[in-house]
C-alpha cells in the first residue's frame, strides 16, 4: 500500500493546524457549466471571510491568534493529550477565509468536473491507494459560513458520490447550516504535528481505518465526509479527535455547527442513502457520513 497516508480518526486533518492552505487558489474553470441552477437567495451578494467593521462581535466569532499553532503533546500511541477545550473554542462560530475564488450567483451553486492534475497534486493521493485518481471528481460549491455570509469551498470525491453530494450540500445551503471552511486535504495537513483546533468539511484522504493500517477508510475511496469536525468530534473511551474538542461531547449544548440526530445533516444525508457515525456503537464519529455507513 505504497502511498498511503495515515492519518488520526475519521476527522484526519481536523486535528491538525487549520486554515488557508499555501498553495494558490486554483481558477474557476469559465467553461464548466454550473450543476445546479441558483435556487437560494443570498443576503449577500459577495462573500466575505467574516463580519464587516459595523457588525458587533459575537461570543466566539472571532479566532484566537495562537489557532493551529499549539502542537500538542502525544501519547504513547501518536495522538495528542486531549486537556480540556479552551474558552476561546467554545461556542465556536467563525468561517476561515475562503481559499478559492467565489462561485458566481448569490445562491447555492455547485461545479463539478474530473479532478484536474494540479488539484490530484495537492491531495492526498498517491499511487497505491484503493481508487484511481481518475475516479475522482472535483466539487466546487457555496455554503454558508458561520459568518451568515456565502462561501466557495471544494472536495475531492469519488465520481460515484459526486451528484448525491452536490444535493446533500444543497440541502445544507437551504437550511442555512454553517460551516467553518472547506478545502481539499494536503499531505502536509495530514502529516503535520497535531494541534487538535482544526476544523475543515472534507471528504477524500488517502488513510486508513484508525488503528487497522491495513484497512482503508472509506475517505480513500472518496466515500466519505467529515462535516465540522470539532462541533461534531470523534471520541472512543478517553481517545477525543480532535483533541481540544471535548467540551462538545455534550450533545444537548446550545451552540451552533452541533449535529443532531434529527437535524438537516443527518436528514440530507440519508436522503442520499449514507449513514452517519453518531449513530454507531462502541464509539461515535459524529462528523463522519459514509456511503457504506462505515
Amino acid at each position: 500500500m505504497a502511498g498511503l497516508v495515515l492519518l488520526t480518526g475519521c476527522g484526519g486533518p481536523s486535528q491538525h493546524a487549520t486554515g488557508p492552505q499555501p498553495t494558490p487558489a486554483p481558477a474557476a474553470a469559465p467553461d464548466t457549466p454550473d450543476t445546479t441552477a441558483t435556487t437560494t437567495p443570498s443576503s449577500t451578494a459577495t462573500a466575505s471571510a467574516g463580519a464587516t467593521a459595523s457588525t458587533p462581535a459575537r461570543p466566539g466569532a472571532t479566532p484566537p491568534s495562537w489557532l493551529g499553532t499549539r502542537v500538542l503533546a502525544t501519547t504513547a500511541d501518536g495522538y495528542g493529550v486531549v486537556p480540556p477545550t479552551p474558552a476561546q473554542l467554545r461556542h465556536r462560530r467563525w468561517t476561515l477565509p475562503d481559499t478559492l475564488p467565489e462561485l458566481p450567483g448569490t445562491g447555492f451553486a455547485a461545479r463539478v468536473e474530473a479532478a484536474p492534475a494540479d488539484v490530484i497534486a495537492r491531495s492526498t493521493w498517491a499511487p497505491g491507494c484503493p481508487v484511481a485518481a481518475n475516479d475522482l471528481d472535483w466539487i466546487r460549491l457555496t455554503f454558508w459560513g458561520f459568518d451568515d455570509l456565502r462561501h466557495t469551498g471544494e472536495l475531492l470525491v469519488n465520481h460515484s458520490a459526486s451528484a448525491g453530494l452536490v444535493q446533500v450540500f444543497r440541502r445544507l445551503y437551504q437550511a442555512r447550516f454553517p460551516i467553518e471552511q472547506m478545502h481539499i486535504t494536503t499531505k502536509a495537513e495530514a502529516a503535520a504535528p497535531p494541534t487538535g483546533d482544526g476544523n475543515n468539511t472534507s471528504a477524500f484522504a488517502c488513510r486508513a481505518v484508525r488503528g487497522q493500517s491495513n484497512v482503508f477508510s472509506q475517505h480513500a475511496y472518496g466515500l466519505a465526509v467529515d462535516v465540522d469536525p470539532f462541533q461534531n468530534p470523534y471520541v472512543k473511551g478517553a481517545r477525543v479527535l480532535p483533541e481540544l474538542a471535548s467540551w462538545y461531547l455534550d450533545r444537548t449544548r446550545d451552540a451552533p455547527g452541533i449535529i443532531t440526530a434529527d437535524g438537516p445533516v443527518v436528514r440530507a444525508f440519508k436522503s442520499i442513502g449514507w449513514g452517519w457515525g453518531g449513530d454507531w456503537h462502541g464509539l461515535k464519529d459524529y462528523e463522519h457520513f459514509s456511503a457504506t455507513g462505515g
